[in-house]
């Protein structure tokens, strides 16, 4: 094989074709909104902050919350423009006290805290408690049903598809950044769009150790180049099809969530699931911006990246597994990315035993004597050389590395950049495991997190301003009678804020 054969293999035809869709979709961006990329739908950009929305409440205190009915009326007004006072957050957690506080305070700053809204799955730490002081309002769930179980139950106990037009899934360790909603609440003004997808970034603000600094590196890239090169364009509503919503702060038209079946069984995440059934059921498009950015926190260390990663991996197959194929767009982009992801993991995975077998001649001439070894080197040798190996795979790895430390402002990857080949044959390995897995296994979406770290900046559980039931509009509390018990769910009983 030619170096630009294996260069083209690892770069990849999706990223290709989704990158030049991605360039025209910038081309008309530039062309029709005077050079602003992130906005893909008529008019320009809502009111912003929440604070704006108390200002405009009598007496410039915090405004009333809508009844069902009236955010019926808003999402059928003409010409209105969603703000954040119409955006529900939901938080499924489960042990999340050490992250949970910055999160909560982060998106606090850019939505009525009446809004946010905490599901707590079998949390046996505290936090419930620290919810609860921060004034969201908060229920728990009788048993350990999972993430999706815990979203599903949360949607209709908390009754957000009757008092809000917008919800955003939210993850407990996720921190919402300022402007987030100003870049992604304009895309709901095209009605075809009911999801909006978040840019991530991984969370900088660790002490990592060496391995910890690569595997964050690692993760970085994949989040650059995947979100320019191929979320980019497969959100262009004029060719729209994107495998995943991410889950880590997404928006959904609540209008939808009754139609999607979020906690099928057998699913070990439910973020894939969810965008399958947008597509598949013709409900709708997703939009994406580069400017709606939430920070998250990756694993820092090798255990929990590889159950991570098969996680994802094996949640992907899942759905494949679960959704039969249409004839549509969004069929032939999965296919053609299901296809991409087989042939280039078995060619990573494969690469480490033909470099051995390519080097060992020269530590050892007399291998090449062992009849095996000696026609094994032969048909390796025929099919790829080590300066193709330099030229196709190190090199363009070693300048996708310098292409993400320029657009992220990192000039430091470049000194992990002899780690990422590496770290592209550990991901072909669990990718190619996960295949088999699953059509063998059923999983019951429990709680898998990686461990979490303290944010350098979050305050403490006890700094936290208590709020009791009411403060926080609270409709939907839980409590328990013993420590280290999860809390049970009351009756919902909407309270005025």
């Amino acid at each position: 094989m030619p170096w630009w054969g294996l260069a083209a293999a690892m770069l990849g035809a999706n990223v290709a074709l989704w990158g030049s869709v991605g360039l025209i979709r910038l081309a008309e961006s530039v062309l029709t909104r005077g050079g602003d990329p992130a906005l893909c739908s008529p008019g320009g950009p809502p009111p912003e902050p929440a604070a704006r929305d108390r200002r405009s409440a009598p007496g410039g205190g915090t405004p009333p919350r809508r009844t069902g009915a009236a955010t019926a009326a808003r999402r059928a007004g003409p010409g209105g423009r969603l703000t954040t006072s119409d955006v529900a957050v939901l938080i499924p957690a489960h042990n999340e006290e050490l992250v949970i506080a910055d999160s909560l305070r982060a998106i606090m700053a850019l939505v009525p805290p009446r809004n946010v809204h905490v599901v707590s799955d079998g949390s046996t730490d505290g936090t419930v408690q620290i919810a609860r002081r921060s004034g969201a309002r908060v229920m728990s769930t009788r048993e350990n049903v999972g993430k999706a179980g815990a979203l599903e139950e949360a949607i209709s106990r908390f009754g957000l598809v009757d008092r809000f037009p917008v919800v955003m899934l939210l993850d407990a360790d996720t921190r919402v950044q300022p402007g987030y909603f100003a870049a992604a609440l304009p895309m709901f003004d095209n009605p075809q769009v009911v999801a909006v997808a978040g840019c991530v970034r991984t969370a900088r603000d660790r002490k990592l150790s060496l391995g910890g600094r690569v595997l964050v590196g690692h993760r970085t890239r994949i989040y650059a180049i995947g979100q320019r090169a191929l979320k980019f364009g497969q959100t262009w509503l004029r060719c729209n099809a994107t495998p995943i919503v991410p889950g880590f702060a997404s928006l959904y038209r609540t209008r939808v969530l009754p139609s999607l079946e979020i906690n099928p069984p057998g699913l070990v995440i439910e973020d894939f699931n969810m965008t399958f059934e947008v597509y598949q059921k013709r409900l709708g498009k997703v939009g994406f911006t580069l400017n709606a950015v939430a920070v998250t926190q990756d694993p820092d260390n090798l255990h929990d990246y590889i159950r991570q990663t098969k996680r994802w991996s094996l949640g992907l197959w899942q759905t494949v597994r679960r959704h039969r194929p249409r004839a549509n767009l969004f069929t032939a982009m999965v296919a053609a990315l299901l296809f991409e992801l087989v042939t280039s993991s078995v060619l990573f995975f494969l690469l480490p035993l033909a470099l051995i077998v390519l080097l060992v001649p020269d530590l050892d001439a007399q291998v090449l004597s062992w009849s095996p070894f000696d026609d094994l080197h032969l048909a390796v040798s025929t099919h790829v050389t080590l300066t193709a190996v330099l030229f196709g795979v190190v090199l363009p790895d070693f300048l996708l590395t310098c292409v993400v430390a320029v657009l992220e402002r990192q000039p430091r990857l470049l000194t992990l950049a002899v780690f990422f080949p590496f770290m592209r044959m550990l991901d072909a390995a669990i990718s190619l495991y996960s295949v088999p897995m699953a059509w063998l296994s059923v999983s019951n979406g429990r709680w898998n997190s990686p461990a979490r770290r303290p944010v350098g900046s979050a305050l403490p559980a006890a700094a936290l301003p208590a709020a009791g039931p009411l403060a926080g509009g609270s409709p939907c509390t839980g409590t328990s009678d013993e420590p280290g018990k999860p809390a049970k769910v009351a009756e919902a009983t909407h309270v005025s804020g």
